[in-house]
């Protein structure tokens, strides 16, 4: 019962489209018919930077909640936190509030692995904003750090030696790079926009 109510509670607050409901609310617009239509951070930042930066903190903040109530709710029970982590990412991605297309899931991880793998996200905000830095693509750096995250915990042994935490880790990895498929193909094919913070029309 506890892994049910872990799941669902965690789905539920992972699903809250907060990217929508923000410009939706301040700005009277639906943002999955501006730029690329996601509803993620990235391309909020292009129809208002404030918003975007709201968007990528609530956004994280509701997976580092799901981890949180985990916790309170359920202490010492092996296995919860990792599933509340997934499934935090999973209602972000397939939200039910819209027809199941959501956003990315990159900073709704970043907030559900904070306290699970520290080290790790740390390393890969770092290594997220080197290859934005040099490159100016928000998705390559998140393809990139995402990536590398699974193999990231397990050399800094940052995953609480539970296998669990990797085997949950490699399949957020995999949900959030798949999400990514457009962005890899615009990156391939040289047409992916370069990001820049103001308002643009190209996808993210």
């Amino acid at each position: 019962m506890s892994i049910l109510l872990t799941a669902a509670l965690s789905y539920l607050l992972g699903s809250i489209p907060f990217g929508f409901l923000l410009v939706r609310i301040f700005r009277g617009q639906d943002i999955r018919r501006t730029g690329s239509g996601n509803i993620g951070a990235t391309n909020v930042a292009r129809s208002s930077p404030i918003l975007g930066m709201l968007t990528l903190l609530l956004d994280a903040l509701k997976g580092l909640a799901a981890v949180a109530l985990a916790r309170t709710f359920f202490p010492g029970q092996s296995g919860l936190l990792e599933i509340a982590a997934l499934f935090a990412v999973i209602g972000h991605i397939f939200p039910v509030w819209l027809k199941f297309r959501g956003g990315k899931g990159v900073a709704t991880g970043l907030g559900a692995f904070a306290t699970l793998a520290p080290y790790t996200i740390l390393v890969m905000v770092g290594l997220f904003a080197a290859v934005v830095l040099v490159f100016r693509y928000i998705s390559l750096g998140s393809i990139v750090a995402v990536t590398l995250f699974p193999f990231l915990a397990w050399l800094l042994h940052d995953y609480g030696d539970a296998v669990l935490d990797l085997v949950v880790m490699a399949i957020v990895a995999m949900l959030i790079v798949a999400k990514h498929h457009q962005n890899i193909h615009r990156l391939l094919s040289g047409t992916e926009p370069r990001f820049q913070l103001k308002h643009e029309s190209g996808p993210a």
